[in-house]
């Protein structure tokens, strides 16, 4: 048995500006512009594409929760020769959203541009989770109490 993770999140993330993942990059700049008094942060893209996240605590619940399933009742479950489980919350928003809500909990009080000069990437990242749920496992982290977490963690790293 394998899983399949959505776009991951979490404590002890890399919050390098050219290197890192969204989340962690969105919230190092949010965290500048608050710490430094700036006007604006700029993102990357039209702010339009979808995207499903996944705190990694949750994602770590979910591998040891189907490697522990028992061989039969897994079986039950799944299609002959089935190698993948998918791993999400089943749940997407735009950059835009994400944007507004980093900004939220970072307490970031300017405006964000959009960058329509930088890609936009993919359309839409969402994936099907029928499975895990009919395994009997579910994201358990909200997506705005995970980035707090994350927002502290960045904290603690980083002042």
């Amino acid at each position: 048995r394998s899983v399949m993770p959505t776009n991951l999140y979490g404590s002890g993330d890399n919050y390098h500006l050219e290197n890192s993942h969204v989340v962690p990059a969105l919230i190092r700049r949010f965290h500048e512009a608050k710490a430094n008094s700036l006007e604006k942060v700029v993102v990357w893209g039209s702010g339009n594409p979808r995207r499903e996240f996944l705190y990694v605590d949750d994602m770590a619940e979910a591998c040891v929760f189907i490697h522990g399933l028992n061989k039969d009742e897994f079986e039950s479950k799944t299609k002959k020769m089935q190698s993948h489980v998918n791993i999400g919350t089943g749940i997407d928003l735009t950059i835009k959203e994400l944007a507004q809500t980093i900004k939220k909990v970072v307490g970031y009080k300017g405006r964000i541009i959009f960058d329509r000069t930088k890609p936009d990437g993919t359309p839409r990242k969402l994936l099907n989770i029928d499975l895990v749920k009919k395994l009997g496992w579910q994201a358990k982290t909200d997506l705005t109490d995970g980035l707090k977490i994350c927002y502290k963690d960045y904290l603690l790293r980083h002042n």
